[in-house]
């Protein structure tokens, strides 16, 4: 897709406004971090549009000069630029591609055991610790909300907070079944089990995306059970949270005071009243999304951890690592979350250029 010049110029226009406005020191409170976000949005599409627009000028310089005696040395500039020129068109387009406004926000992590027992609770933990490696890798931060475990070590359930930059916009694509095939600890005969556990990550809202009235929260407290420490079964510190108009339960016991259990069940609470409202939203752009890397349905299969083989299989993009250990100790997951963004961003290309 090629960007007129005219469009470029537009863009260095505005993101050359922004930075005076942030330089003059004249923008307070929500004006300035209203502006500071814009300039972080607009920033790297700035920077590929003045790099088209410098290989351009280049052209059409070179393609100018009278010279004889530098002729020959511009048209090996010349051919050097055009050949550069249509991937720094492309690095251009896909900065310019309509962003998710949920890319730069913290998120939930959401894990659950689906069939399989005890086996698919201990893949459900080898997933959590998963993400915790790769999220090490990034920079973020992992704080665990609440954890329902298994008798040998596994997870029935594991919510966790993640943040840091860019964390939605690299996990979303996580969303859906993972499934195993392996031969469990548990297994005397040697045959291969199949299990899952089912992801999901949920950008978090900002207090202002959710609103939620008092009167439509019904608010348990009980005593925490399972292990846990001397803490457990005490006082009444586990906290159940209903939203009436919705249905939607979240438990917290895992904090030893209720009130910090309420705040992370409120957290969670917000996060998946906050992807209620988008998938709401994006419901009418229902055939659009299908043109993306998944839609981000928790029923949805996405992916195959297969140990005989040693091979992970993303079924979306027909992507098969034999990295099976590299990707479970967090640094290979990378690599399928770069041609997971690749493969949307090429997808989305497409769909703009018909």
């Amino acid at each position: 897709m090629t960007i007129p010049s005219t469009r470029l110029a537009q863009i260095s226009a505005r993101f050359a406004e922004l930075e005076a406005r942030l330089a003059s020191g004249t923008l307070e409170g929500a004006d300035f971090v209203a502006a500071s976000r814009d300039y972080a949005e607009l920033e790297p599409v700035a920077r590929a549009a003045s790099e088209v627009a410098t290989m351009r000028g280049e052209l059409e310089s070179l393609a100018a000069l009278d010279d004889p005696d530098m002729r020959e040395l511009a048209e090996e500039e010349i051919a050097r630029i055009r050949a550069a020129l249509p991937e720094a068109e492309r690095a251009l387009s896909i900065a310019m591609l309509p962003r998710d406004n949920a890319d730069s926000r913290p998120a939930m992590l959401e894990i659950r055991a689906g069939t399989g027992g005890d086996e698919a609770a201990l893949f459900a933990a080898d997933l959590f610790r998963m993400y915790e490696r790769y999220a090490a890798e990034q920079g973020w931060r992992v704080e665990m909300v609440s954890a329902n475990a298994s008798e040998i070590g596994g997870f029935k359930e594991v919510v966790a907070h993640v943040s840091g930059q860019g964390v939605f916009a690299k996990l979303k694509f996580e969303s859906g079944v993972h499934r195993v095939q392996r031969v469990p600890v548990t297994e005397s005969g040697g045959r291969i089990h199949t299990s899952a556990a089912t992801v999901a990550i949920l950008p978090e809202p900002d207090e202002v995306d959710v609103q939620i009235e008092d009167k439509d929260l019904k608010i348990d407290v009980y005593r925490a059970s399972g292990a846990g420490g001397q803490h457990v079964n005490t006082t009444d510190s586990a906290v159940r949270i209903t939203h009436l108009p919705t249905g939607t339960v979240v438990t917290c016991q895992d904090a030893r005071s209720q009130h910090k259990n309420k705040d992370k069940a409120m957290q969670v609470l917000r996060a998946r009243l906050f992807e209620a409202q988008r998938d709401a939203a994006q419901g009418e752009e229902a055939e659009a999304r299908k043109a993306m890397v998944g839609s981000g349905d928790r029923s949805e299969r996405i992916r195959t951890y297969n140990f005989p083989q040693g091979r992970v299989t993303d079924h979306r993009i027909n992507l098969t690592l034999h990295r099976l250990p590299e990707i479970l100790e967090g640094p290979g997951l990378g690599e399928l979350v770069s041609a997971l963004i690749h493969e949307d961003q090429a997808k989305r290309l497409a769909a703009l250029g018909e």
